[in-house]
């Protein structure tokens, strides 16, 4: 199995439930409280190590507790933290209120991510050396990303982009990402297009792939997502479950991802194992406490 390196963003999740989220100047009781390991890079490269890839993080975290947390979160997944520095600021965090009906708010302060830079790229050079794919997001300054993807490629690596949350993006950047993997809402941002019908989509991805992107996986939530690559555009069905919480449902699916190519299987077998990686991941609550196990994806019929 090749090694997968993360570049990305660190959260420290606090989640409040209560009857409703209260309005400016309001103050309501809660009725409970956790405190969840987040942020899309953490996320991913969590899921990665439960299904048992060889994944190492590169990324950046407070000298406070939540950041000793959260190293210690990605490391019980069996990722490589060795790369993960410490910055003289807070950890980022999300403050997440949850009502009744699942509608939520969120504040997130991204703290020690925003200090993620070219230099620390640089000296975890070694790790993107020894790995086969690089993935990133884009809770980190898009600076850093573009230098990652930049040193990743002329490295020979193949590179995944998670372009969450979205912005548009230069040219410099996406001409060094071989799979991006948004959903439709962020491939409508990026591309500048209307992404609403199936024609659409694949108008918008097209644009993307003439700048550079090799292939495009765009997600579609309950309904499966769409690869549109030089071979065309072919569609993969989600299972039908029971969502109870969708965060990281994207991360675990781009772990999913991540892990079957760096196994050598096929783009159509990793969709397949990725599909299955979601499906149980929006079945239980929080961000890494719902990420799956390799067992019970292989178990997993859907």
């Amino acid at each position: 199995m090749g090694k997968i390196c993360v570049v990305g963003s660190l959260n420290m999740d606090l989640v409040a439930t209560g009857k409703r989220i209260p309005v400016v100047g309001e103050t309501v009781l809660g009725e409970t409280f956790k405190q969840v390991p987040g942020g899309k890079g953490a996320n991913q490269a969590a899921a990665m190590g439960r299904l048992h890839g060889d994944v190492a993080m590169i990324g950046k975290v407070g000298e406070d507790a939540f950041g000793e947390a959260l190293i210690q979160a990605l490391a019980e997944a069996k990722v490589e933290t060795k790369d993960v520095t410490k910055a003289p600021t807070s950890t980022g965090i999300a403050l997440i209120t949850v009502q009744a009906d699942g509608d939520n708010a969120i504040v997130v302060v991204p703290g020690a991510n925003a200090e993620l830079k070219p230099a620390d790229i640089d000296a975890a050079k070694a790790t993107i050396e020894e790995s086969e794919i690089v993935i990133t997001q884009l809770e980190t300054p898009m600076d850093t990303v573009t230098y990652a993807l930049k040193l990743a490629k002329k490295l020979g690596k193949v590179t995944i982009l998670n372009p969450a949350p979205a912005v548009r993006l230069k040219d410099e950047l996406i001409q060094n990402v071989d799979y991006l993997t948004p959903n439709e809402t962020e491939l409508a941002i990026l591309s500048g297009m209307p992404t609403e019908s199936q024609e659409e989509l694949e108008a918008a991805a097209k644009a993307m792939m003439n700048k550079g992107v090799k292939v495009l996986i765009v997600t579609l939530g309950s309904k499966g997502c769409l690869v549109i690559d030089e071979n065309g555009t072919r569609q993969f069905s989600a299972f039908k479950v029971k969502a109870v919480d969708t965060t990281a449902a994207g991360d675990s699916f781009n772990g999913g991802v991540a892990v079957a190519l760096a196994e050598g299987k096929s783009l159509e077998e990793a969709i397949g194992f990725a599909t299955k990686v979601g499906a149980l991941t929006v079945q239980k609550a929080g961000a890494q406490s719902s990420l799956p196990t390799r067992e019970e994806v292989d178990g997993f019929r859907g």
